[in-house]
């Protein structure tokens, strides 16, 4: 039977009721602490008292403080990488530069910022641009940097990357801004990239942004859709004439030492022949000199001997020889030139002689002795008109 039901008096099994027969309400939420302050206050060297207030003793402090101390010299180690550099502020302000390594920060009153110094960043920009003689081009260009100064990078500047990324675009804009649309797609693309470079420098600098620049790359430029087909004639017909220039030069560089040589070779070939004549004209006349004392000594034989040596010199450049009969005044003359291109010409096999073969040699020889007579005559005219008639 519940204690609260009819016919029950509720005395014996009211629980609010102590058992001396004193009716109470519910329990004292202070006492309930304080007899939990009290436990604890035991096990740290507290002195628990009725109705008294327990806490912590002297070495319970000590211990706690000792906890927190370690927890938070823990808490303050931290590492910086080999690329990074670490930067320090105290209270909110730089203090200075963590290098690399284990390091240490006093937590809650210090922060680290790991900023990387080695890896190279890109950043590009891109978009119709206006050129010098008015025309509209689509221009694509991007940047490589990396970072010198981790503290000016960070507080010289709200944000260094996009103050990089409006200094390009301003830079770009104002480099092909005073270009030529020509340039700009064929011919001076590296002159842009270049000078945009340039222009790049000298509108960082004086911000201190803690970067360097290490490259700018001209990865794009093209006319706008509409007038691509006619652009498109316009580069290849370009290039047909730089191809075509190309080859003149290659051909004219071919063809020029080949020239000099030539001009090299003859002039040495002039000079030798000049040299040659001149030495034979000295030979001839020393020759000479030494000859006069032995004509003037013994003309006839001397005479006799220079005719001979001028026919052999005539004769021997001839193809025709010339046979001497003993016991006559005539000579035999055999052209062997004609006797031998006639053999080397005959298709027919070799036949022998006929009687028409025969006369023709006879009137050869005829010819031949006829001419022989000439010759002499002729060798008698050459003695006396250079040598005298004895003299």
């Amino acid at each position: 039977m519940a204690w609260n039901e009819p016919g029950n008096n509720g005395n014996d099994n009211d629980p609010w009721k102590n058992r001396g027969g004193r009716d109470q309400g519910p329990p004292d939420l202070d006492e309930v602490f304080r007899k939990f302050g009290n436990k604890f206050g035991g096990i740290f060297g507290g002195k628990p008292g009725k109705g008294g207030n327990g806490g912590l003793g002297g070495a319970g402090f000590v211990f706690i403080l000792i906890i927190a101390a370690i927890v938070w010299a823990l808490s303050g180690i931290y590492t910086v990488k080999e690329a990074e550099r670490g930067i320090v502020l105290q209270f909110g302000k730089f203090d200075r530069i963590a290098e690399p390594g284990l390091r240490w920060k006093a937590t809650f009153i210090e922060r680290v910022i790991p900023v990387d110094i080695e890896a190279v960043r890109s950043l590009s920009a891109s978009g119709f641009m206006l050129t010098e003689d008015e025309n509209v081009v689509s221009v694509e260009f991007e940047v490589q940097y990396r970072v010198v100064d981790p503290t000016l990078y960070r507080f010289s500047v709200t944000d260094a990357d996009h103050s990089l990324q409006q200094a390009l675009d301003s830079a770009l804009r104002y480099v092909v801004g005073h270009a030529r649309m020509d340039q700009v797609l064929t011919t001076g693309r590296e002159v842009v990239r270049q000078r945009t470079w340039e222009e790049l420098n000298s509108i960082i600098e004086p911000y201190n942004l803690g970067l360097i620049v290490t490259d700018v790359n001209f990865k794009d430029s093209r006319p706008p859709a509409e007038v691509k087909d006619a652009f498109d004639d316009a580069i290849a017909a370009q290039e047909d004439e730089e191809r075509f220039i190309r080859e003149a030069e290659a051909y004219a560089r071919e063809i020029e030492p080949r020239a000099r040589g030539q001009v090299t070779r003859m002039t040495q070939e002039a000079e030798a022949y000049r040299e040659r004549i001149i030495l034979e004209s000295r030979g001839e006349v020393e020759r000479f000199e030494k000859l006069l004392p032995e004509y003037q000594a013994a003309k006839e034989v001397t005479r006799k001997r220079l005719y001979i040596d001028a026919m052999e010199q005539i004769l021997g450049r001839s193809s025709k020889v010339l046979v001497d009969v003993e016991g006559g005044n005539n000579m035999l003359y055999l052209p062997l030139d004609k006797i031998m291109q006639s053999h080397n010409n005959a298709s027919s096999p070799v036949r022998l002689p006929n009687q028409s073969d025969i006369e023709q040699l006879r009137r050869t020889i005829e010819g031949t002795q006829q001419q022989n007579s000439s010759v002499n005559s002729g060798g008698d005219r050459f003695n006396r008109d250079r040598f005298g008639n004895g003299r």
